[in-house]
């Protein structure tokens, strides 16, 4: 078996936010030399998915370890591209995303959802901005889903992810709103209700559009403390990377090992 890393996110024609994920990747800790490609779903010419397959399957890779660089299991993306990719049998919504060619076994990780190292990477890009932790709420937000399944899947990772912040935080609460369906300004007004003042953590890898005049558009009139900054750039996520390839690899080596005693 010869593994190899392809990391998929979104894309953007926006150069540097493609430079943003490929240095989070450069400092991807591994315990072991593993060739790692990093693609992405579209909007990158010459960096689409098979373009990273094609690329580890030249270089002789039998077992592609995918690590989806999506903020929530709720993503349609995620879903998407685990069935292209020939990982799941069926889509569970319609999708135009072709089949991808892949002679490789293919191994599909997990998104960010409410993974403890996220965690402390909101709170590090908000630290500055609290002033008085026992009167104060955290509330992220990220972009959710009208679909049903989809929803409910962002509900529960970015709800268990603001448990994360708050414990890590040491803030008098944690909350959560979603731009779909759109519950930003319900949520503000709610704990500013409650005489809390809010710190609004926008759930995104990188700024760009949602961040920058969305997210502000719909908070427009209301008392908040918002910086707009995303999850990326932090040295928190190659670990993270780093974690999620140390799992897959336990776990393709089990299933070899497993296959290995059947035939015995």
């Amino acid at each position: 078996m010869k593994p190899g890393i392809l990391i998929i996110s979104h894309g953007s024609r926006d150069g540097a936010w493609v430079r943003i994920v490929e240095e989070a990747v450069s400092g991807l800790p591994l315990c072991e030399e593993i060739p790692v490609a990093v693609s992405f779903l579209e909007l990158v010419e010459g960096r689409l998915i098979q373009d990273g397959i094609n690329k580890l399957e030249h270089g002789g890779v039998t077992d592609i370890l995918v690590i989806p660089l999506f903020v929530s299991s709720g993503s349609t993306h995620v879903d998407e591209i685990e069935y292209a990719l020939g990982a799941k049998a069926e889509p569970e919504r319609e999708t135009d995303l072709e089949l991808f060619t892949v002679k490789a076994r293919v191994h599909y990780g997990y998104p960010v959802d409410d993974d403890p190292d996220i965690a402390v990477m909101i709170w590090d890009k908000l630290r500055e901005m609290s002033k008085d932790p026992a009167r104060e709420t955290i509330l992220l937000v990220g972009h959710g889903s009208v679909h049903d399944g989809f929803r409910q899947r962002w509900q529960k990772g970015i709800g268990s992810l603001a448990n994360r912040v708050r414990e890590v935080s040491g803030v008098a609460a944690a909350d959560y709103a979603l731009l779909n369906p759109d519950s930003v300004r319900d949520k503000v007004e709610y704990w500013s209700g409650k005489g809390h003042d809010v710190l609004v953590a926008p759930l995104f890898l990188s700024e760009g559009y949602f961040t920058k005049v969305v997210i502000p558009r719909k908070l427009k009139g209301l008392t908040y403390r918002y910086s707009g900054k995303t999850l990326l750039p932090h040295p928190l996520l190659p670990h993270w990377i780093g974690n999620q390839v140390e799992l897959l690899l336990r776990r393709v080596r089990g299933e070899g090992q497993a296959g290995l005693e059947q035939k015995k």
